[in-house]
């Protein structure tokens, strides 16, 4: 009965797993043969600055990706954990950008982020301030990517976070209001305390996916510029499919995966001590 999932799993999981591996120490050009170079992959990582620059803009990604997105989620859900008129429709609007392509929302932010015509210029500009370089900057760019992606998943999250509100016992807080406590210290001793497991598995799951941070720069700036936004998938990619690296494009991969347990690791670590 389970043969049909292991032969899939066999297939698509763990050999592409084990020839990944192997490719570590070879030199691979897809036509050519493999050549055995050692450690001669993990070696010119080492010292490529280039890899240490992608990883730099992921993790400053990530700084303004993820605070921005959890609170942002927390936000949103409970607005939407409320009894009214036509509240089914709203959350589905705000879930909506997540099954939307990738592509499609990005072209839809390059168009806005257009310093010459893009909307929030134009309205910078009726508000009589200056226009803003977008993607054309190197301090603007990445932040700009951080704010699209922000918006693309927000939804997901929003759904999490709203799932674990509606979990939280109505008369936890007729409780503590007849004690004369505010909203908002309703909010800090009861609802934020009972969520810390949906904060656990947002903040991981979005640090998961930041690491993968590609659609967005690729679209929008190509790495640009200056390599800002050149994140660590996206200079894979480069190394696998622009220059047939397949043997250092695979070290890549292998280094990103061991970067993300570790971090994911620490955040899981730090965030359970608070619980």
């Amino acid at each position: 009965m389970s043969s049909p999932y292991l032969i899939f799993f066999l297939i698509f999981s763990v050999y592409p797993i084990l020839f990944s591996l192997t490719l570590v120490f070879h030199r691979w050009n897809i036509i050519s043969p493999m050549k055995f170079v050692g450690l001669e992959n993990i070696s010119y990582l080492i010292h490529d600055p280039l890899f240490w620059k992608s990883i730099t803009n992921t993790f400053y990604f990530l700084l303004i990706h993820i605070p921005l997105q959890v609170v942002l989620a927390l936000v949103l859900a409970n607005a939407l954990n409320r009894k009214m008129r036509g509240m089914t429709f709203f959350r589905a609007s705000f879930f909506l950008p997540v099954v939307i392509s990738g592509v499609v929302v990005t072209i839809l932010w390059k168009s806005l982020y257009s310093t010459e015509t893009g909307l929030l210029n134009n309205l910078l500009i009726h508000l009589g301030l200056f226009k803003i370089p977008w993607l054309t900057s190197v301090h603007w760019a990445m932040p700009s990517i951080a704010i699209m992606a922000t918006w693309k998943n927000v939804g997901l999250y929003t759904v999490f976070f709203l799932a674990g509100l509606q979990g939280i016992p109505r008369h936890l807080y007729d409780a503590a209001e007849l004690d004369g406590a505010s909203a908002f210290q309703q909010f800090i001793h009861i609802t934020v305390p009972i969520l810390n497991p949906v904060v656990l598995m947002v903040v991981i799951l979005s640090t998961i996916n930041g690491f993968n941070l590609f659609i967005e720069p690729y679209v929008t700036t190509g790495g640009g510029p200056v390599n800002s936004t050149l994140s660590v998938v996206l200079y894979i990619y480069r190394q696998a499919f622009s220059f047939y690296k397949m043997g250092y494009a695979a070290t890549l991969g292998f280094s990103l995966a061991m970067i993300i347990f570790i971090v994911t690791l620490i955040q899981k670590r730090v965030l359970e001590k608070d619980m």
